[in-house]
């Protein structure tokens, strides 16, 4: 099976992936705001699906909706209309299975506790036996790169480091499925692209599902499996779904076509009016 992008075809598996673990089924999400609780529509039919292993990136420019939809597929709210279901059961609420990280990794950690005490903190409440514990600290703290920073405090780290310690956190507790919140939006650019790489090696170790949400279109390219590309709110929607599932990692900068892929999606966005 073929999808053809914009003119630039990419090859689907029919075997790659298995089927859904998460589908989002035409939803519609509105909020009433100010004091005479006018309707604002952010979500208008909605629909998209996230595989099982599968790493979707949601893509739009801010004040798209897309952490709206995030907080649906966690289960922090609830859809107006529609179903978001995951393995085949509507979501009720947030769920061990489905962790999710947010942008600003000072507020997701607990500064008083050290690295090693805020991975162990959710893993605490879970009464976990203290060798397992222990063990699962050891590993995601190595898999992340500070394994020699286990004893300091958030406030010693860089942003880089602090956002690592949000992912070691969010590992350790084996969720099926991540969702993050443009994780990497307050990092400078080295940083950026040094944690997009170790986030892809993790993925592949890990294969758990990710649904990234970002406004940067390199960013997406770069990372996805598949790519939605949302409207501006309000009223937002997914206008297209890239498939880049066999386009090889890593996926260098400088290649014709990933640079002529980024120019279709520029296009797509300054064709809607988003850019």
């Amino acid at each position: 099976m073929n999808h053809v992008v914009a003119g630039v075809r990419h090859q689907v598996s029919e075997s790659g992936m298995r089927g859904p673990v998460l589908e989002v089924k035409h939803v519609e999400k509105t909020f009433s705001k100010g004091t005479n609780r006018r309707e604002f529509t952010a979500l208008l039919d909605v629909s998209v699906d996230v595989a099982e292993g599968e790493f979707l990136c949601l893509l739009g420019p801010s004040g798209c909706g897309k952490t709206t939809l995030l907080n649906l597929m966690a289960g922090f709210d609830k859809p107006t209309m529609g179903t978001v279901a995951y393995k085949g059961q509507e979501i009720k609420g947030p769920s061990a299975e489905r962790v999710m990280c947010f942008q600003d990794s000072m507020q997701a950690l607990l500064p008083w506790l050290s690295v090693s005490n805020n991975v162990a903190f959710p893993l605490r409440r879970q009464r976990l036996p203290r060798a397992e514990i222990e063990g699962r600290i050891e590993r995601v703290l190595e898999m992340v790169g500070l394994a020699g920073d286990a004893g300091k405090q958030p406030t010693q780290l860089s942003g880089g480091m602090r956002q690592r310690v949000q992912l070691a956190r969010a590992l350790a507790a084996s969720p099926a499925m991540l969702l993050m919140d443009e994780p990497f939006a307050g990092l400078d650019a080295m940083s950026r692209r040094k944690m997009q790489r170790e986030l892809v090696t993790i993925w592949s170790q890990s294969k758990t599902s990710i649904v990234f949400i970002t406004h940067d279109i390199e960013e997406a390219l770069l990372m996805g499996d598949r790519v939605a590309l949302m409207s501006r709110g309000p009223e937002s929607r997914i206008d297209k779904l890239i498939d880049l599932k066999m386009m090889p990692r890593p996926r260098p900068l400088d290649d014709a076509a990933f640079r002529s892929l980024i120019v279709q999606v520029e296009e797509h966005f300054v064709s809607q009016g988003e850019m």
